[in-house]
């Protein structure tokens, strides 16, 4: 089944939609400028409240190891999103969070080389030791999510090919319940992150975007 995280969570009534819908993980974003960031007290009594089962990520932008490290045990975190504008090798190198789960979140951006095209990109062996997976978004370092922005998949399927290879893959940025089924075609990832297009306003769930999402990735694998 295709993992699927409703992220940018910003009350208890949405994660407890998402869950009951049947999202695998909840997304907590803990980047100062974004318009879903949440308080870790907020978060950590949402956290509390939810099933064991489902995986609690939270998302951090270019911030220090050992404050992750500090969020992640003070919320009850289960899984830690890294996006390193600054550094993306360091975000796939020696980052151990144990025994929380670890994914990298890369941009499209970041993968075109002078002339517009998509580069080979590789990585350390040793980062498959550390890394549970790795997210392929169209944020930039000024937006780093949540932008309702899709990219060309077409363009991306050969790199996103080669992540899936070695990474468990999951596809964000711009996804609603028209194109997920496309994007999973294309891409064929592990998994799919989407935030604000299951929104009725920025960090605001819609109930039935939510349960109209995970329904197409459902019946999208049972077409597969």
């Amino acid at each position: 089944m295709t993992w699927v995280k409703i992220c940018g969570i910003m009350n208890l009534e949405d994660a407890l939609t998402a869950v009951d819908a049947g999202a695998d993980a909840v997304g907590f974003v803990f980047y100062e400028k974004s318009p879903r960031r949440i308080d870790l007290q907020h978060a950590h009594d949402i956290i509390e409240k939810l099933p064991s089962t489902t995986e609690k990520v939270g998302v951090f932008v270019d911030e220090r190891d050992e404050q992750v490290s500090a969020v992640a045990q003070q919320v009850g975190l289960t899984a830690v999103q890294i996006h390193n504008y600054a550094s993306p090798k360091q975000a796939m190198n020696g980052l151990t969070f144990s025994p929380r789960k670890l994914f990298v979140a890369l941009s499209v951006a970041q993968m075109f080389d002078g002339d517009g095209q998509f580069g080979g990109f590789r990585w350390p062996t040793e980062a498959k030791k550390a890394v549970d997976g790795i997210f392929l978004d169209s944020g930039t370092p000024e937006s780093p999510g949540g932008t309702g922005n899709v990219f060309d998949w077409a363009k991306a399927a050969p790199t996103a090919s080669f992540i899936a290879e070695q990474y468990k893959l999951v596809i964000a940025g711009g996804l609603t319940a028209l194109n997920v089924a496309e994007a999973i075609h294309v891409l064929k990832p592990w998994g799919v992150d989407v935030s604000s297009g299951v929104e009725s306003s920025p960090g605001k769930k819609d109930p039935e975007k939510i349960r109209a999402f995970i329904v197409a990735v459902r019946q999208t694998e049972k077409r597969a």
